[in-house]
This record gives structure tokens, sequence and C-alpha cells, in this order.
């Protein structure tokens, strides 16, 4: 059975020492702001303009990618990670769906979430979780130490 892969966009938004998760009601976990990468998109880009849809706070992407001369070309913002996820697990254990997702991390200037887009989850389901926060809760490893880890590359920036 083949496999599809969708190439998906994340962006970790930290303010004031905390990160903001939501809890996805599918999946029934706590996640950062993040969806798929339209067609005409780059990564980076699809990462901020999920995060304006779900939160409608405005991001600045926090990025110390090293930049390239290049007469017909332009660095892009390197994600923090690229994370493969299984998505559709069938009962026989094949794949049938997977996210290739880019992981940025970035500041915003408040914690007042109110989505902008239509079919956006309520401000009341979001949460801001600092690193103490992250490791008493129940949210999955990966999200908690990418959480923790953004909020001290902000932090890092920041100073």
């Amino acid at each position: 059975m083949e496999t599809t892969r969708h190439f998906t966009a994340t962006v970790y938004l930290v303010n004031d020492g905390a990160t903001a998760l939501h809890l996805h009601e599918r999946l029934g976990i706590r996640i950062p702001p993040g969806g798929h990468v339209d067609r005409d998109e780059l990564p980076h880009q699809a990462a901020l303009r999920e995060a304006r849809e779900e939160t409608g706070l405005d991001p600045t992407l926090v990025d110390d990618t090293e930049q390239v001369d290049a007469p017909a070309g332009e660095t892009l913002p390197a994600p923090r990670h690229t994370m493969l996820y299984d998505i559709n697990v069938h009962d026989d254990g094949t794949v049938g769906h997977q996210h290739i997702d880019s992981i940025y991390f970035a500041s915003v200037d408040s914690r007042d979430v109110d989505p902008a887009g239509d079919d956006e989850v309520g401000a009341e389901r979001w949460d801001w979780y600092t690193p103490a926060d992250l490791r008493e809760s129940d949210v999955d490893r990966d999200t908690t130490r990418i959480g923790i880890e953004a909020i001290e590359t902000v932090a890092d920036a920041e100073d």
C-alpha cells in the first residue's frame, strides 16, 4: 500500500516565557498552530499564515539561518526541526498518511488569542505553557521538548 505524504508547517508561538498550545479535538492532544503548506507557499510562510488564522496573533519568526550569497536564489528560514508524523495507521500496521512537518519558532507581542479563521477553535481552547507547566502536564513528549526549546530560543534571541 502506498503512503500519502503531505507537507505541513508548525510554529511555536512564544510570549513572556510561555508557548501557546490548543487541544486538537480529533487527535485529543495539545499542539501549537500549524497546518498544510498550500501549493503556492513556502513552509515558513504557511507556518506564519496558520498562526495568524488560528490565533489572530502576528508572529515574528526567530531565524538565525546563515545567509548564502546566491545570484539567482535566496536563503529561506531553516526549520528548527523537520518531523515525520504518522497520521493514519491501519490495523495491519501500515501507514496510510504522513505529515512532513517543518517546525519554526516565533515571538508574539500578546497572549490575546482571537482566531481569525472561520473554522478555527475558539480562544478558550488555547493555553499558555511555561517550561514548568509543560514538564508537569500530559502534553506529548515531543511537544514538551520542542516547546521548551522554543521558549529558550526566543528568550536568547530577545537578549
